[in-house]
């Protein structure tokens, strides 16, 4: 049995996916910090993002900067910050959160609740970014 980020891989159960390559993909977080928070998980289900290899890792870092990138120019933010906590589902995931304040990447505050048509809407806006 794969964690829930296997089974968004698998397409066992939906997501708002953003990007993907052979390695790598990036979906919506769908309770986010603020719209556009995404998350980035390698298709490999390891748990501790320190467990992965060092190429595996720099691969990752620059898969996350493509999809930064596309949240940058399509989400208004200041920029957007990277978080590493991994607590919450066993599998290696980055959070990508727009940054207009310090606030924004506080994980401690109340999660957004956007409908599943809002997500839809941000992780189009996004992939088109990623295209570009």
């Amino acid at each position: 049995m794969g964690s829930l980020f296997t089974k968004i891989i698998n397409r066992e159960i939906p997501g708002h996916i953003v990007a993907e390559d052979e390695q790598f993909i990036a979906f919506l977080d769908i309770m986010p910090l603020v719209s556009g928070h995404t998350l980035v998980v390698p298709k490999k289900e390891i748990d501790y993002i320190f467990d992965h290899d060092d190429d595996t890792l720099q691969r990752m870092m620059v898969f996350a900067k493509k999809v930064a990138g596309a949240i940058k120019k399509t989400i208004a933010c200041k920029r957007v910050g990277i978080a590493v906590i991994g607590l919450e589902v066993p599998h290696t995931h980055m959070h990508l959160v727009p940054l207009n304040t310090m606030d924004d990447i506080n994980f401690t505050r109340p999660k957004l609740k956007p409908s599943s048509e809002e997500l839809a809407a941000t992780a189009k806006r996004i992939q088109e970014g990623f295209s570009k």
